[in-house]
Parts: C-alpha cells; structure tokens; sequence
C-alpha cells in the first residue's frame, strides 16, 4: 500500500494525492450482484423534508455492499475470492465464498489476501479475518468489528487502520483499549476479528480541492462568525467578533472540547477511562 503523487499540471493536482490501491486484486472486477443495494441520497433530509444534517447533497452515485458484520456463519470455513474497493466506507472488503457455495463481504483486515482462509466460531484459531468471542481472543491481541451486544453485529473499531487492544478479562467482562485511549468494557461473548482494519494509508491522502469533496456527497460550509445572529450563536458582531462564547454548533452543543455524551447513560458505568480531550490531549475520566 502506498499513497501516489502525480505531476502539479494544476493547482488542485498540486496539492492532492491518492491512494494506489495496491492491495485492490482486480480493478477491473465488478462487485458481486447479489450483495448489491440501491443508496438512496436524501440530501440530509428527514421524512419530513427538513434538513436535519446540514452540507450534504449531491455526489457520485454509489451502490451500498452488504457486508457481514455479524460473523455467525460458525463450522464452515470461507476462501478469500478478492479484495475489493468500497466508496461507501475507508477501509477495503473482501469478498467470501464459502464452501456450500454462499457469497459474502467482509471488512478486510491487513494481511488478507486473495486464496487465504477465514473461519468464525468459539475454537478457531486467532489469526488474522477470523471472528471469535472475545472469551477466546488471547489477551494482548489487537482485535476489530467489535460488537457491543451479542449477535448485534460489529459497531466498534471499523475505520481504515484502526484497532483495538484486548487488555484483560475478568469474569463476564472484557477490558478493551479502543483508538481513541478510551478503555471500555464489553461482554466475552460478543465476537471481534481477529487483526488490524486494512488500508491504513487512508489518512494520509490529501484531497487538494473542493471538487473532491463535492463527488463524496459533501456541500461547502458556511463559518459560523460570518453568519448573521438570527442563523448562528456565533454569529454577528461589528468586525471580525467571536461572539463573546465557546466554540458551538446552531444548536449550541459545544464543537471543542466540551462533553455531550449524557451522564444518565447506563452504559457510562463500562467506561473505565474517557477517551483524550482534543483540546487538551489529556485523558478525561468519567464522573461516576
């Protein structure tokens, strides 16, 4: 893997660079039909018409793949067909064939190539695109597609380069250290995979212009200081005012730094360690 550089013929190329999608097995191959799904665009529109996420609209037309986040088919290893790119998420898929002949994506972890095999269930063996229960990840591994709830499917750590770190067990619960430095408890019956989430160059490709963020589906944003005081709480002023406040979105939820997950979350009780402040770079601890 690796991040391309082409010549300055432009501004905009200047600045921008892209992934070599190296690891792709055939750029050519189309995706498999049958995992394929219409993505219906609603603009950042609800039922109701109204724009509930703002700056979104437009963009390249896409097709969803259905990936397997669950992992549950158990006993019945899978061969690797290809590793495919997906414009839905970062990180690459592979595609599956199981031996009774079934087809299915995955996220595809660093390492995984194109002939090897995978497994899901409680005795295969930790190596890397296999899913087990974390009551049998040995301690120390880094794991991915982590899920909260048993049989819920994989909600955690499932960006491109990412992992998480098994720390310890201790009785129902497992200790995980997640990429943010958060460290967390989940049940040792959810199921991870085994290794790193793959193309971890991603965070390294520069867009370079505007343009390359229209075709992700992505509208220009307004600051918020230039806005006029009925449309913004930052908003107005004579010159170049901040407002007078912190840092806020519309609704005034603080944008740097400031807490908004809700104290009366049940789950703030598996929370060991909050995840490092970006404003601070500190580790901020939960109140208990």
């Amino acid at each position: 893997m690796g991040i391309r550089i082409y010549k300055p013929t432009s501004p905009g190329r200047r600045q921008s660079s892209v992934n070599d999608f190296r690891e792709i097995t055939d750029k050519r191959k189309r995706p498999e039909k049958s995992l394929l799904e219409r993505l219906v665009r609603k603009g950042g529109r609800n039922h109701h018409g109204v724009i509930t996420a703002p700056h979104r609209g437009g963009g390249a037309r896409r097709l969803y793949r259905k990936i397997d986040f669950k992992r549950r088919k158990d006993d019945c290893p899978a061969t690797v067909v290809a590793i495919e790119y997906d414009p839905n998420r970062t990180c690459h898929i592979a595609l599956l064939r199981y031996e009774d002949g079934e087809k299915r994506y995955i996220l595809a972890p660093a390492g995984l190539k194109a002939g090897d095999r995978v497994e899901s269930g409680p005795d295969v063996e930790p190596k890397a695109g296999n899913t087990l229960p974390l009551r049998r990840v040995p301690v120390g591994m880094d794991v991915h597609n982590i899920e909260l709830n048993a049989g819920q499917g994989g909600k955690l750590v499932r960006s491109a380069g990412t992992s998480a770190r098994l720390l310890a067990r201790e009785g129902d619960w497992a200790t995980l250290v997640m990429p943010s430095g958060e460290m967390r408890q989940v049940r040792v019956e959810c199921r991870a995979t085994i290794g790193h989430v793959g193309n971890p160059e991603h965070q390294g490709v520069k867009l370079g212009k505007a343009g390359r963020k229209r075709h992700m589906g992505r509208r220009p944003k307004t600051r918020a200081k230039a806005m006029n005081p009925v449309a913004h709480p930052m908003g107005g002023g004579e010159g170049r005012s901040n407002g007078g406040r912190h840092p806020c979105s519309f609704k005034g939820t603080p944008a740097k730094g400031g807490h908004t997950r809700n104290p009366r979350k049940v789950s703030n009780r598996r929370i060991l360690r909050r995840r490092k402040s970006k404003r601070y770079g500190q580790l901020v601890l939960p109140k208990r």
